[in-house]
């Protein structure tokens, strides 16, 4: 599947909206819900406001017909130590197909070629080996598992945390 990732903006708003509604209880059977005010269509003023600031980026992953196929973003960016944190999540008709894996690839080489981010740092799941599988074939190196358990529809599951260093960064 060819995809691109593309940033948020203004004009986007009720696609996202869409997807997100569309996509919701999938989501949720992986990671932890939102919450019902996330998914209402003013959220997408805040995103943005994140981005104008420089706080987060948040970018659409998009199939060859502009439909949104995913998302992925860095958030909690901060200046200082020019880190950043990753999210992403890919619909449920187009996992399996290398969405995540590719959208991540163009993500950081946008970061490489344009963004002053030193680190990104990501989590996921004890259980969610794709996304580790994912992170560890884009140069994420594995950092630590929590020892710490929580529960989430059923299974006992702990955080695993990842690094990625931008070895072409230079102050």
């Amino acid at each position: 599947m060819e995809i691109s990732i593309e940033r948020l903006k203004a004009a986007d708003a009720d696609a996202l909206f869409t997807f997100e509604l569309e996509n919701r209880d999938y989501f949720e059977e992986t990671v932890s819900s939102r919450g019902d005010d996330y998914y209402k269509p003013d959220i997408h003023e805040a995103l943005l406001k994140e981005q104008t600031v420089g706080t987060s980026y948040f970018y659409l992953i998009k199939d060859q017909h502009n439909a949104i196929v995913g998302r992925i973003n860095l958030v909690d960016i901060t200046s200082a130590q020019k880190a950043a944190h990753l999210g992403y999540r890919v619909g449920k008709f187009y996992t399996g197909k290398g969405v995540a894996k590719r959208a991540l690839q163009l993500l950081l080489e946008n970061v490489i070629a344009n963004q002053n981010i030193k680190q990104i740092h990501a989590k996921t799941t004890t259980n969610n080996v794709a996304s580790r599988v994912i992170l560890e074939k884009n140069g994420f190196a594995y950092m630590r598992a929590d020892k710490e358990t929580f529960e989430m529809n059923g299974q006992k599951l702990s955080f695993v945390y990842y690094r990625w260093t931008n070895k072409n960064f230079s102050c």
